[in-house]
C-alpha cells in the first residue's frame, strides 16, 4: 500500500530537497508545525521509503575528471524488467529512469573517462532486449 502525501509531507519534501543538511527546528518553524511533527513526518517517510536517504549535490565543474552523459534506450519488445535489471547491474549507470516519448528508458552515466565511457556502452551494447540507445554527453549544466 502505497503512503499517502499530505501537503505537509510534500512542503518538508521541498525544503529537503533544498537543503538535506536543515535542522529539525528550521524545518519546523518554515512548515509552521513542531519539531516533534517534523521527526514523526521524517520517519514516516524514511520507514515508507519515500526518502531513502540524503546526498551532497556538487557544482558541475566541482569534478573536472568526472564525465556523465545521458542514454536514450528503446526497449525490444517485451523485455523491459530484463533490460532493467542488466542496466541496474551496469557500473556506470548511476540512475536510470523509466520515461514515455521517445526513448523508453533514460540512463544516467558515470565515468571517470572517455575510455571508461567507450567501455561502459560497448557493455551495454550487448544487452539483449535493448533494440536502440543514443548517448549524449554533458558538456554544461547550469543548475
Amino acid at each position: 500500500m502505497a503512503l499517502s502525501l499530505d501537503d505537509t509531507d510534500r512542503a518538508l519534501i521541498a525544503l529537503l530537497r533544498a537543503d538535506a543538511r536543515a535542522a529539525v527546528a528550521t524545518l519546523a518553524a518554515k512548515l509552521k508545525v513542531s519539531r516533534g511533527t517534523v521527526t514523526n513526518r521524517l520517519r514516516k517517510l524514511e520507514d515508507a521509503h519515500v526518502i531513502v536517504g540524503y546526498t551532497v549535490k556538487l557544482r558541475p565543474d566541482a569534478q573536472p575528471d568526472h564525465i556523465r552523459a545521458w542514454m536514450g534506450v528503446v526497449v525490444d519488445g517485451n523485455q523491459t524488467r530484463a533490460v532493467i535489471a542488466s542496466l541496474l547491474g551496469e557500473p556506470a549507470v548511476a540512475a536510470l529512469h523509466d520515461t514515455n516519448g521517445r526513448w523508453d528508458l533514460l540512463a544516467e552515466l558515470h565515468v571517470q573517462s572517455m575510455a571508461e565511457l567507450s567501455q561502459a556502452l560497448e557493455r551495454v551494447r550487448l544487452i539483449k532486449g535493448i533494440a536502440n540507445s543514443e548517448t549524449s554527453i554533458l558538456l554544461t549544466s547550469y543548475r
